[in-house]
């Protein structure tokens, strides 16, 4: 039986935006409504984009084509249409509704800056008259590496209004990981900042975006946003002040782009090669996330939404289009939750009147560990639903998150899908019961499915989350790489979507998903391959080998521990070490960097010399499986079990 600890009225049930479309559409049962909409998903597609009210400048003739198969959907054939447009234009052109607040931004310092529609459609025509000067054309990729700050979104806007291609890139990156970015993704242009802040401090961007762009040299112009007034070193040849895209007119009648036409081109990591660049449309991604935030989430206008995310992690630009494009206002804020005092999230939702609050379990488990007097100075009634993404939760920090900030009264909307989805397969639907930890619904127009390792759907125990149909949203494909995207997700089971994840529902039908079924880390919900850690050491000459694992850790959910084989005629002592752990900080950043580093004589194999990563796991956390026979080499995960806490 499952423990719900919210449990919708009938009169919250009929006042959010699901209820009232299912009605609408003939339905006031969910499971019955969910069936339909994984029945016709070219007739549920077609009236969720209705509903959302999608401005098209051509109507498309068709909602859905599978003449390619269903990695290839064609969604919306022969309209045209711009995100743009939809997320700024449809509202700052009506009279009621152009005054009203679309974005603001708060700093860790109290500064604040805020924007009408009206305002920033005056700010991104402007800029899209100067990008388009500066020679951005259709379909560049303009890479963007910035912090959460309002530059950062009107960069977005502009670029889809010309047609072009944005890249966003974390800001907490260095170059190790900018630089397979940039030169897989080609990009012709770069949009950065002198510096951003983070807990108090100054943190240099553009020394970082000057070294990587020297291994990249297909980027053209660098666009700097003189965010901090910190003195950078300028390459005048290459570097362009931000402020003299600005000085254009504030006129840029928007492009008309078919529904395939790409928008934006987001990285996110597996578990060996490079990054993968997926490939989001305009008629895709804005129209997924507007859909799950709005329709899913209850986003409506007059709210304020605000994730505590990066623009380079998927949620950054979902909190744009999902805000956006429901004419609610979005928040960004560039700064840490605790700083300048332990209570800055909860003082920050409170003053801005949030009413949906988007986080990770990582955070709050670390905002935990200050006690509740924290919050207990701030009043939360205007919060509508609290949003978690990124990890599996464990019960103990959900259920405080739900008491001391929900006041128990406050639904959590578990949230679980991906960059390559556009949103969520899994969610809580705020029109049926909501259990700690799981999620008490397959989202509308998501065929899921949990399969064993046979293809055959199962109930009640662990398997792969699947998904048997296609969906607005998903990736496009990778970046010119289809065998690489076939490979990844639909080469397992015939037409079926393989998400990575393990998962399980219950008779009910609740979900819950108990880990990755690859080798992917989420570190603090931030998902980073480990070939991309590991690729950093490697670069050594004393490294032979490298191996990355994620083990279970109480603040950030998962941590990073690496195994290094030295070469021959090396070894390492205490100083070197830490020589080692400053590298890998200033390498790849802190936040994802490994926690702890192990030295070995060998790392488990198998005869064809791949490195068994899972192996490596396993031996760490003393759960070595009995059926070694797959291994050359056995005898190292006695040496590994050797470090085991």
């Amino acid at each position: 039986m499952v423990d719900a600890v919210w449990i919708p009225t009938e009169e919250e049930m009929k006042t959010t935006r699901l209820f009232q479309w299912m009605e609408k559409l003939g339905f006031t049962d969910y499971d019955s409504f969910h069936k339909q909409t994984i029945t016709d998903i070219s007739q549920f597609w077609s009236q969720a984009e209705q509903e959302l009210g999608i401005q098209w400048f051509t109507p498309y003739q068709s909602a859905l084509s599978l003449r390619d198969g269903a990695p290839f959907p064609h969604w919306f054939e022969g309209g045209t249409l711009n995100v743009c447009y939809n997320a700024v234009d449809r509202w700052a052109l009506r009279a009621d509704t152009t005054h009203l607040t679309a974005l603001q931004w708060e700093d860790e310092n109290g500064s604040i800056r805020t924007y009408t529609f009206a305002e920033l459609l005056d700010e991104v025509q402007r800029v899209a008259n100067g990008l388009t000067e500066l020679g951005v054309q259709e379909r560049d990729v303009v890479m963007l590496y910035m912090p959460m700050i309002p530059e950062t979104v009107i960069s977005m806007l502009a670029l889809s209004r010309i047609g072009a291609i944005y890249c966003p890139a974390f800001s907490g990156y260095k170059k190790e990981a900018l630089i397979p970015r940039l030169q897989s993704s080609k990009a012709r242009f770069i949009i950065t900042v002198d510096a951003s802040r983070r807990r108090g401090k100054i943190v240099p961007m553009k020394p970082t975006t000057d070294e990587a762009c020297a291994y990249s040299p297909t980027v053209e112009k660098t666009i700097v946003v003189t965010h901090t007034h910190t003195p950078v070193q300028w390459n005048k040849d290459r570097d362009i002040d931000w402020n003299t895209l600005r000085n254009y007119e504030s006129d840029y009648k928007c492009v008309e782009c078919t529904s395939d036409h790409p928008f934006m081109l987001i990285y996110t990591s597996g578990t060996t090669g490079n990054p993968k660049g997926t490939v989001h449309t305009h008629a895709g991604f804005p129209i997924k996330a507007a859909f799950d935030a709005g329709i899913c989430m209850d986003v409506c206008q007059h709210d304020t939404f605000f994730w505590y995310t990066d623009m380079g992690w998927m949620m950054g630009p979902f909190l744009v289009y999902g805000g956006l494009l429901n004419g609610a206002s979005i928040l960004l804020y560039e700064g840490t939750p605790d700083y300048p005092r332990r209570d800055q999230l909860w003082s920050l939702a409170a003053r801005h009147r949030v009413t949906h609050l988007g986080l990770s379990p990582t955070l709050i488990r670390s905002m935990m560990q200050y006690g509740e007097e924290w919050t207990e100075a701030y009043c939360f009634d205007h919060l509508k639903a609290i949003g978690s993404t990124g990890e599996p939760w464990n019960r103990e920090p959900w259920m405080w998150l739900f008491q001391q900030i929900g006041k128990s009264r406050t639904p959590i909307v578990n949230y679980s899908g991906g960059t390559e989805i556009s949103g969520g397969i899994l969610g809580n639907v705020l029109i049926k019961p909501i259990s700690p930890v799981t999620f008490n619904a397959a989202l509308p127009g998501m065929d899921v499915s949990i399969l064993n390792e046979d293809g055959a759907s199962i109930e009640g125990v662990v398997g792969e989350l699947v998904l048997q149909k296609p969906w607005v949203g998903m990736t496009n494909s990778f970046y010119k790489d289809d065998k690489r995207y076939l490979d990844t997700y639909w080469s397992r089971f015939e037409d079926t979507w393989v998400h990575g994840d393990w998962a399980i529902v219950d008779e009910e039908g609740y979900y819950t998903i108990t880990g990755r079924s690859d080798d992917t880390l989420s570190v603090a919900g931030k998902r980073i391959g480990p070939a991309e850690i590991e690729s950093i050491f490697m670069k050594l000459d004393y490294v032979k080998e490298a191996a990355v694992i994620g083990v279970p850790h109480a603040v950030k959910g998962e941590t990073p521990v690496l195994f290094l084989v030295l070469a021959t005629g090396y070894s390492h002592n205490d100083e070197w070490t830490k020589e080692l752990y400053e590298y890998a900080e200033l390498s790849l950043g802190k936040a994802i960097s490994p926690s702890t580093i192990h030295f070995v004589q060998d790392l488990p194999k198998t005869r064809n010399a791949k490195v068994m990563r899972r192996m490596v796991k396993a031996a760490y956390l003393n759960d070595v499986p009995e059926d070694l026979s797959a291994l050359e080499n056995p005898e190292t995960l006695r040496e590994i079990q050797q470090f085991t806490s």
